[in-house]
């Protein structure tokens, strides 16, 4: 599904109002009427109930009194409570205002903080005679940048505790009010929403931090031309299940192991082999054909008894850590195989550093490189100019952190940023110019991002993911997707979905407590689920 920041989203409604001609005005009636559309198929029909609308500044405040006219038109009850003089509306909202006027719509100004203490007894009393449907929050749109402050912040809260006393549900128009659409980051206080109803296409804070304040998400066609959204190139893409099931190949019934490719792992120290055994459970549970461990001598017993489905290649001069001595024997495993995971588990003693850095700039083999890895190339600095081919890189906040010299406060005020920034840095290295660099940074919502300058946001997953383990097992099955012939985006962008989709399957029967191994396990049956074989 394609996606737009709030100023992608903006000259796309200006191209269609000023160079297509179609009215502002249009576009908002298909907005506010698609709303109530949305609003009746989730919680049932306005009619002969009360829907309290708060209307702020701007088109946002439109989109609210376009709604407020069709739940009139379907025999409901809008209540409009205006934050604003609504003499003070202008443009397609002021056209809104009038006829709301004319029609004798109940309204409510709200110019400061005793009018919010006001409000509940009077919605009492709506409440009394038609009962309340729904809470409309058409506060603040997409290109709100500031903080919510005032009695705007006392409404917000107000809101809050009427959805939760009365367990009412709040309906968003485009995105919940306080929520960055570009960050996801809250603007002081922001409304939480049952249902969110967007226009046009999904905005990145609708996914962002894993989308806490959304809701339910509906993407509403208010007609923006088909041609108008081709011809903007949006770089952007949601990962769900139908961009996901366009990209997973069909795989035929006459094949063999050799067929789905070969993935080498350099995984695994003392006390931390479980790393690198998730990371061939990984790429086993991916669909690749063979997985071979290059593993510290000292350590190779575990890893044949413990991943018997995997090859192990015993590095004779890595005891219990790697070392660069082993670096010619691990360069003659590489004929045959397609990629290269480096870094769970690996421990960060300097003999490892140095293996790990010769590597990332002289193998022209793709590398998908994390954790022990990341950590061993920030800590040169330039660590990560100069690779010998296409890298993959992926960090969690802490590591990213590391990598850039931010703060991971700053990392996460603006995720996509802080990713799009670090492919883009490498992209003018001159040393990267003719490899591609995918930068991807996991979390809640994890943020892709590629130096040919696309980006993508993934909706799957969930809290149940916050456990040891994890990122491990998604390494490896980036490395398996990659051998099995899956470009580099495509390999990092199903490994992202399918990962968060296995773990949302274990979520259907447990909310929380399901490990990174249960999760590898889970990978066919997400891979049966995206290819409708389930």
């Amino acid at each position: 599904m394609k996606i737009a920041t709030s100023g992608q989203m903006q000259a796309l409604d200006r191209t269609s109002i000023e160079d297509i001609g179609i009215p502002g005005v249009v576009l908002m009636e298909n907005a506010g009427k698609g709303t109530v559309d949305a609003m009746e198929q989730e919680y049932g029909t306005v009619q002969g109930k009360t829907v309290c609308i708060f209307i702020g500044p701007g088109n946002n405040g439109g989109d609210g009194l376009v709604i407020a006219r069709h739940v009139a038109q379907r025999g409901g009850r809008p209540f409009l409570v205006y934050l604003i003089n609504p003499e003070k509306l202008s443009g397609d909202a002021r056209i809104n205002t009038r006829i709301c006027s004319k029609l004798g719509l109940i309204q409510y100004i709200v110019h400061h903080g005793d009018e919010v203490r006001q409000l509940k007894e009077l919605i009492r009393q709506l409440h009394f005679r038609h009962p309340v449907h729904s809470l409309v929050d058409a506060l603040f749109g997409t290109g709100l940048s500031r903080k919510i402050e005032g009695y705007f912040a006392d409404v917000i809260r107000f809101i809050k505790t009427l959805a939760s006393d009365r367990k009412w549900p709040v309906v968003a128009v485009d995105i919940p009010s306080g929520l960055c659409a570009d960050t996801g980051t809250l603007l002081g206080r922001a409304v939480r929403a049952d249902l969110t109803v967007t226009y046009g296409l999904a905005k990145p804070g609708h996914f962002l931090h894993g989308g806490p304040m959304v809701g339910k998400l509906t993407v509403l066609d208010i007609s923006i031309p088909k041609r108008v959204i081709k011809q903007a190139d949006l770089p952007g893409r949601v990962l769900d299940h139908c961009e996901i099931a366009h990209c997973v190949q069909e795989r035929r019934t006459a094949t063999h192991k050799g067929t789905y490719g070969h993935l080498f792992i350099l995984a695994g120290s003392e006390g931390k082999t479980g790393a690198a055994l998730l990371a061939g459970k990984g790429a086993l549970h991916s669909g690749c054909g063979l997985v071979t461990l290059g593993v510290p001598a000292e350590l190779n017993p575990i890893f044949e008894i413990s991943l018997p489905e995997a090859m192990t290649v015993p590095l004779p001069n890595s005891s219990t850590f790697f070392c660069a001595a082993d670096y010619d024997l691990i360069c003659e495993q590489f004929v045959g195989r397609g990629a290269l995971v480096i870094g769970p588990g690996m421990g960060t003693d300097p003999e490892t550093g140095l293996l790990v850095r010769r590597l990332y700039r002289k193998l022209k083999l793709p590398m998908i490189i994390d954790a022990d890895a990341l950590n061993l190339l920030a800590a040169e600095p330039g660590g990560l100019r100069k690779s010998g081919g296409v890298r993959i890189l992926t960090p969690h906040p802490g590591e990213m952190s590391r990598l850039t010299g931010k703060t991971v406060a700053d990392i996460q005020k603006d995720r996509l940023a802080a990713a799009g920034r670090l492919a883009k840095d490498l992209m003018h290295d001159k040393m990267h110019a003719e490899h591609e660099i995918i930068v991807v940074l996991k979390g809640a919502g994890t943020v892709l991002s590629s130096s040919k300058g696309n980006w993508a946001i993934n909706s799957s997953g969930n809290h149940g993911m916050a456990t040891g383990g994890m990122g491990d097992v998604l390494a490896g099955l980036i490395g398996g997707l990659l051998v099995q012939g899956y470009t580099p985006w495509d390999a990092a962008a199903i490994g992202v979905y399918q990962h968060g989709l296995a773990a949302d399957l274990l979520a259907e029967h447990q909310s929380h407590g399901f490990t990174a191994s249960e999760v590898a396990a889970a990978l066919p049956r997400a891979f049966m689920r995206i290819t409708g074989s389930d």
